[in-house]
């Protein structure tokens, strides 16, 4: 197959251009970006509180499920977490099945058995066995990283968790998002057919609000959207109407104090989303499942009920998302014409997404 060319994502946005169209297509590149993507990068895992409770300490997981799919497993020993692999070392059972309460893993295959931090104990029938236990014969252990009351793991990454804390709490800390009521009654999966890199190119840039979202547009002044680029994150402030709206009551020493600001949109690379609004906040994660499938998940978590129902905080998200499915999957189509091969980028809208373009690529070539 030939070989995707990246070089016109050049870093000058004023003549790059964007990712070619053979980029969403091809599958050599699809499994590269499961390694040096997914698997070298942060991962959202859950919310603590809804995780363990008084009779759940060990919660067994997949990482990115048709994706990476790793079996993992988190331990809450005291009050420490700690993340393990989930596959018994001797001939790679799972050994978790079902969260509950447990004071060891034991493999249900042949009862080899580890404490809770992943240490080898014992094993049935092995005392002839030489050099053993080995270094191996333990459970490899990951990191763990939390932002508010959210996990987050990785797999082989060298980024620095604690500069993205930094970011977001700059200008979320004032919050308390950690009293925020999850609220799982509106929170919902959904099916995009479309490669999982084109739902993050169509949320990178407000560029399309206008013309794509006339509920949302009236909440915002267009005119004042701002673009912030942070290393690992986007960060997109969009400010409301001036005929009135909902905005947030921030603290004289906030960093936008005397804003009139009605929502923040990060993205964490490569595929976790925090939309915030004076009513709470709504986390997405983007979970690929092949070139052309997309699983995204919305996650509500309401800080003031009333503010809710003015904003209309449910209403306004299924109405976007279906908005935004259409455009990506109306684009995953025509990327597959003959006559396109790659675009332009808005030198004065489109800064994320090129910001996104140039870390694929970046990696890619590494």
């Amino acid at each position: 197959m030939k070989e995707v060319n990246m070089d016109k994502v050049t870093k000058d946005i004023k003549f790059a251009s964007t990712l070619p169209a053979s980029f969403y297509f091809d599958p050599h590149l699809w499994t590269e970006l499961k390694e040096k993507v997914f698997a070298s990068s942060w991962q959202y895992i859950g919310n603590e509180a809804d995780i363990f409770n008084i009779a759940v300490n060990v919660f067994p997981f997949t990482l990115l499920a048709n994706c990476i799919d790793e079996p993992l497993v988190l331990i809450k020993d005291g009050e420490e977490i700690r993340c393990l692999s989930n596959v018994c070392t001797h001939r790679g059972f799972q050994l978790a099945h079902h969260p509950g309460k447990e004071s060891k893993l034991i493999c249900s295959y042949h009862g080899r058995r580890f404490d809770l931090e992943g240490t080898f104990e014992f094993m049935p029938e092995f005392k002839e066995v030489e050099n053993f236990p080995r270094p191996c014969d333990h459970l490899h252990k990951l990191p763990i990283a939390s932002w508010s009351t959210f996990l987050f793991t990785n797999l082989n990454t060298n980024a620095d968790f604690e500069k993205i804390k930094a970011s977001l709490d700059q200008r979320l800390g004032f919050l308390n998002i950690e009293t925020f009521e999850f609220a799982p009654e509106y929170s919902k999966t959904y099916n995009v057919k479309a490669h999982w890199a084109l739902y993050i190119d169509n949320y990178l840039e407000g560029f399309h609000i206008p013309f794509v979202h006339p509920t949302l547009n009236g909440m915002l002044d267009y005119g004042d959207y701002d673009t912030i680029l942070d290393d690992q994150l986007v960060l997109q402030i969009g400010y409301a109407n001036k005929s009135g709206g909902e905005i947030f009551d921030f603290p004289e020493n906030h960093i936008d104090y005397g804003k009139r600001i009605t929502a923040y949109y990060y993205w964490v690379y490569p595929n976790f989303m925090i939309n915030v609004y004076p009513w709470g906040m709504q986390l997405n994660i983007v979970k690929p499942y092949a070139m052309d499938f997309t699983k995204v998940e919305f996650l509500y978590f309401i800080k003031d009920r009333a503010i809710w129902d003015r904003m209309r905080g449910d209403e306004i998200g299924e109405k976007t998302q279906q908005e935004d499915e259409w455009v990506v999957e109306k684009v995953q189509q025509g990327l597959k014409s003959r006559f396109y091969s790659d675009g332009r980028f808005s030198a004065s809208r489109e800064t994320g997404v090129h910001h996104f373009h140039k870390m694929l690529k970046k990696v890619l070539e590494t």
